[in-house]
């Protein structure tokens, strides 16, 4: 096949690439770049000057290259495609390379999005009735005119493949991020006794067996969960001062300061 120069035929020939046993020749080293990593597609430059604007050789040298050369399939783009003229380009070295492209294809296939429909620029480079098939996407419907000249083009014979709009890959979801431990959670629950305040063993007037360890079993504020062991009302158990110790006892059973 040949493959002619522009940005559009550069997105083919990435896709291109993955089709193992191709031979293509191309006057674009936009195309060449894109092919150049194929292992298993054959890539052939034509010669000719370089026009920088496009990254396309033109020239006499890139026609004669393509004399006496022929393929089963061309795949050109352009600058606008009307029922009427065709495609058509707005410079003349770059529309004399396309036309020698044409006359070496059996077939050909013009790339050319809905904006370059209805459009019609200076040099004609493949008339209607050698375009074999259009691939274009679908005019929006406020597009009357390219919806019109794509009629137009169907009604003469040219085959009109229609694609839909490039979807990226999907993104993997992100995993959410953990939220920031509150250092104060569960602080009263691990918080250890002062190395200080040992567990007392001893028995005392008003408290319970579970006033032995040191805050175990008792909530914020009493000793026994809010009962005194003579079944009398909750007090302040917390500031209680304990017969024989010199100050007050928190609700554990271990001395305050």
């Amino acid at each position: 096949m040949v493959v002619g120069a522009g940005t559009t035929t550069q997105e083919l020939a990435r896709r291109l690439a993955r089709v193992p046993g191709l031979t293509v020749v191309t006057n674009s080293l936009l195309v060449a770049q894109a092919l150049a990593h194929a292992n298993r597609v054959e890539v052939v430059m034509t010669g000719g000057t370089l026009r920088g604007s496009n990254y396309a050789l033109v020239g006499s040298g890139a026609e004669q290259s393509l004399q006496g050369l022929r393929v089963s399939r061309a795949f050109l783009s352009g600058t606008g495609l009307t029922a009427e003229r065709g495609l058509s380009t707005s410079n003349m070295l770059s529309a004399s390379v396309d036309r020698a492209l044409v006359q070496a294809a059996a077939e050909v296939v013009v790339l050319a999005d809905h904006t370059k429909l209805g459009s019609d620029t200076m040099f004609q480079t493949v008339p209607t009735d050698l375009i074999t098939r259009l691939v274009t996407d679908e005019p929006p419907a406020h597009e009357e005119r390219a919806a019109g000249e794509l009629q137009a083009l169907a009604d003469q014979g040219v085959q009109i493949s229609l694609v839909g709009p490039h979807q990226p890959p999907a993104e993997a979801p992100r995993p959410r991020p953990r939220a920031a431990a509150d250092p104060a959670a569960g602080y009263a629950a691990r918080r250890p006794c002062p190395a200080s305040a040992a567990p007392s063993t001893e028995r005392r007037p008003g408290w319970t067996a579970a006033a032995r360890k040191c805050g175990a079993g008792a909530p914020r504020g009493t000793a026994d969960g809010g009962a005194r062991k003579d079944g009398g009302p909750a007090a302040e158990v917390s500031r209680r001062v304990v017969p024989g110790l010199p100050g007050p006892v928190s609700p554990g059973g271990c001395r305050a300061g």
